[in-house]
């Protein structure tokens, strides 16, 4: 993974676990704060160059951050699509493709899972490939759309029909984009009508809009939740052990 560089994404407020100094991903999990387990399993998998994008309670973030770890404040907080975007001027040159893990669940990772994705992504010559599983109750989660087996759309929960929710296959995160590619989509997203914000999954309808190869990495028995909770928190707490 030599010419790879992850963004994890750390900037989100993390409203619903009603923290008002501290953001999420410096909390410790398993006796190690999240943002240092998904740093160590990134440097574990080969990733040289590593990204995070910091902005709600920042200090309680870049004070756990080795010297060589580069920073980008997203300043006004407007989604992860933003958040993407600002990275994208501080890659560097000789990385051509990019990783995105979102910091409060990509500590679920594994060095071998993350390498097994980027060998996909490379023998597919895809645009995209991000990681997927199947859930029994994949109640709150995004749904993976395919249209003769291709993917075309990731549904959220909220957005979704009856029959959408009977998908068990979701998105679990970890994305790989051809640097060039991703550059060039990330300025097409829209901000969302309700927030306003411009969120990274909508890259995947725009980019199978334009004909973009977009594969999957489909992981079995996957142990994987959000943390978004000081509940959910409790139970990856449980999984992690």
């Amino acid at each position: 993974m030599d010419n790879v560089c992850a963004i994890i994404l750390a900037a989100g407020k993390g409203t619903r676990m009603n923290s008002t100094d501290q953001n999420k991903v410096s909390i410790e999990i398993g006796g190690k704060p999240i943002i240092q387990r998904i740093i160590e399993i990134l440097k574990n998998a080969g990733v040289k160059d590593i990204l995070v994008v910091v902005g709600f309670a920042k200090e309680s973030v870049t004070k756990l951050l080795d010297p060589e770890i580069i920073v980008v404040d997203q300043g006004e907080p407007l989604g992860t699509g933003h958040a993407v975007k600002q990275a994208l001027t501080k890659i560097p040159e000789t990385d051509q493709n990019i990783l995105v893990v979102y910091g409060d669940d990509g500590f679920w990772f594994t060095p071998e899972i993350l390498n097994d994705l980027y060998k996909k992504h490379l023998d597919s010559q895809a645009d995209i490939t991000f990681c997927t599983t199947t859930i029994d109750n994949p109640t709150g989660l995004g749904r993976i759309i395919r249209e003769k087996g291709e993917v075309v759309d990731i549904i959220e929960d909220k957005a979704a029909t009856n029959k959408q929710k009977l998908i068990t296959e979701v998105n679990v995160g970890g994305y790989i984009f051809k640097k060039t590619f991703i550059e060039n989509q990330i300025n097409n997203l829209a901000p969302n009508p309700a927030s306003g914000e411009y969120y990274l999954t909508d890259i995947i309808p725009l980019s199978a809009q334009v004909g973009a190869s977009i594969q999957t990495l489909t992981l079995d028995n996957f142990s994987w939740r959000g943390i978004n909770t000081p509940q959910e928190l409790t139970e990856a707490e449980k999984l992690i052990k």
